[in-house]
């Protein structure tokens, strides 16, 4: 009698693959490829942002301090490795300063590079006069989280002007991938999982390698069994979760598929089947997205100094005029 094949359901973790509406979309400007050479963008930024306390903010000292530590920690909320300090030689530094424009302040983010020359400028919401002289600890929290994410936009931007300009950058050639293969997987699930990825995987643009040795991404993928519920007719179900891990050469989470799904108890002790194909061609799609979205290979450059660029939508937590 031929075996029921049961499709997988795949299920994305935000807080992994970031790519669900409502989740963060981390750049990951600082990124750099270790003792690969120059890998995913030449002549990155470090891996720091200095945030001086700025001399033109049309504010207090006290304030201006509060305004520059508060942009920084919205930074690190987006994580951008900037701190709150005096610009020190080697660094990329945040200029922030003021102006006055038909009574109301606008806030101006300049990102610059260790050269002190301009890499890119970003205008912030505009508030008014009264409330920005008057600003409190809640007020400047909301100006920095409006900051961060026009920050952010511009260093995600700044990294793929880099990658564009380096021909070993991933916008220019194929990940190199080495997949250690299925581990926890009952019946023949760990070999059919690993080669229906494998098979999978060669119609997309990156490539599986046999070695850990210059791979730009590595992936494993583990399988975990547990009892599940009863079933609508009564025959006992088990719950199966099937996790796609990718990390970067040094290590470093990339992100991870997850794949949810109740089937037949012990329908899977022996032969997988079709259930490994559908598996193994979900998971193929999702670890593009997952290398697509981490090396930001997919983003736009920065536009050219001078060039007008439309700002990012401005949060909701933008501070409105006061009442």
């Amino acid at each position: 009698m031929k075996r029921r094949q049961q499709p997988l359901r795949l299920a994305f973790s935000c807080s992994a693959l970031l790519l669900l509406g409502g989740c963060l979309d981390v750049p990951h400007p600082f990124a750099h490829s270790g003792k690969n050479g120059p890998g995913l963008a030449a002549n990155a930024p470090p891996a720091r942002l200095d945030v001086p306390t700025p001399p033109n903010a049309l504010l207090s000292d006290a304030n201006a301090s509060l305004w520059a530590k508060d942009v920084a920690q919205a930074l690190l909320q987006q994580t951008i490795p900037a701190i709150a300090q005096p610009t020190r030689k080697g660094d990329w530094w945040l200029n922030m300063r003021a102006e006055l424009r038909n009574g109301q302040v606008v806030p101006i983010y300049t990102v610059m590079t260790p050269k002190n020359t301009i890499r890119a400028t970003q205008e912030g919401q505009p508030v008014p006069v009264e409330q920005w002289s008057a600003g409190d600890g809640p007020f400047f929290t909301l100006v920095a989280q409006d900051a961060a994410s026009r920050i952010a936009a511009v260093l995600t931007g700044i990294q793929a002007d880099d990658m564009d300009k380096d021909p070993h950058s991933l916008k220019h050639r194929a990940a190199r991938v080495y997949f250690t293969g299925v581990t926890g997987a009952p019946g023949d699930g760990n070999t059919s999982l690993a080669q229906a990825f494998a098979a999978s995987f060669r119609d997309s643009e990156d490539t599986i390698q046999n070695s850990a040795k210059n791979a730009d991404f590595i992936m494993s993928t583990t399988v975990k069994l547990t009892p599940g519920p009863a079933g609508t007719t009564g025959h006992p179900q088990e719950h199966i979760e099937i996790v796609w891990h990718v990390v970067d050469a040094n290590g470093k989470e990339a992100g991870a598929a997850t794949q949810l799904h109740d089937i037949d108890a012990h329908s899977l002790d022996q032969y997988w089947g079709d259930v490994a194909v559908a598996a193994a061609q979900e998971a193929a799609a999702a670890t593009k997205q997952i290398i697509d979205r981490y090396s930001g290979r997919d983003n736009a450059p920065l536009a050219a100094p001078g060039t007008s660029k439309p700002a990012p939508a401005a949060p909701a937590t933008t501070p409105a005029p006061a009442g």
